[in-house]
């Protein structure tokens, strides 16, 4: 069966894996670090940034920032250097990883900031540490400046956009509802794009939208695209217009 494709476009991602059969690939201190240090370096090299992240035992969460389309190959390389690593110092062999990575492109603000929370959070809800602050694996600390922020992390949207620390103990001591996650994803403009479901060639749709002259043209024409199957996120993202736009053309 052919695989998926990814939404590789220049943005930002919110990107998860999982051990196979969801057992440990954290195992100790220097798997974590290793980990961070390869993340670091692959930032780097793919002129990535990095904007919040949480390592668990038997998996991870980023958000990345690309500038360019290749999410897919920062990933690979990523995850292929740790699982060499960790077979070889585990004596084991065969995959680490449960399959491919999941990545969500994110392009609405307001999830922005409650994905990272969420990120943040993960040590919590699993009931690992009591406060936020005793747990090493995760950017948190280094938002409130409890420890240095990585190399990759220190262009983060958590300093850029709350610059002093009162405003990043604020940001996190404001809690979210999971249901905001779900309430956001269905109404806000363009929440979220899951990488899991189906894609419909995106050159297909650019190729659809290049010749009309009239906004009553243009807006035939993100109808013909709903029908054909293509999400308002996509046809926004091609047309350059906000998410709620596409909604008010579809719903005349």
């Amino acid at each position: 069966m052919a695989r998926k494709p990814r939404l590789d476009m220049p943005g930002f991602h919110h990107v998860i894996n999982r051990g196979v059969e969801k057992r440990e690939v954290f195992i100790d201190d220097e798997d974590y670090t290793y980990f961070l240090e390869l993340i670091c370096t692959g930032c780097e090299a793919f002129d990535i940034n990095l904007h919040s992240y949480c390592l668990m035992n038997n998996h991870y969460h980023l958000l990345i920032e690309t500038k360019k389309d290749n999410l897919s190959k920062f990933m690979r390389s990523i995850n292929a250097k740790y699982a060499s690593y960790f077979n070889r110092k585990n004596k084991r062999v065969g995959h680490l990883w449960q399959g491919r990575f999941k990545s969500w492109y994110v392009s609405n603000e307001a999830y922005l900031y409650i994905l990272i929370k969420y990120i943040e959070s993960n040590p919590l809800k699993a009931k690992i540490v009591k406060d936020l602050k005793d747990y090493k694996y995760a950017s948190y600390n280094s938002f409130i400046e409890k420890a240095d922020s990585l190399k990759c992390a220190k262009e983060s949207i958590m300093f850029l956009d709350f610059a002093s620390l009162k405003d990043r103990e604020e940001f996190f001591e404001s809690d979210y509802d999971e249901d905001d996650l779900k309430e956001i994803a269905k109404n806000s403009n363009l929440v979220i794009a899951s990488l899991d479901k189906k894609k419909l060639p995106v050159k297909a749709l650019e190729k659809l939208f290049k010749n009309f002259e009239t906004k009553i043209q243009r807006n035939e024409k993100v109808k013909e695209a709903s029908k054909l199957g293509y999400s308002q996120s996509q046809i926004a993202t091609v047309l350059r217009l906000s998410q709620p736009a596409i909604a008010n053309i579809l719903k005349k």
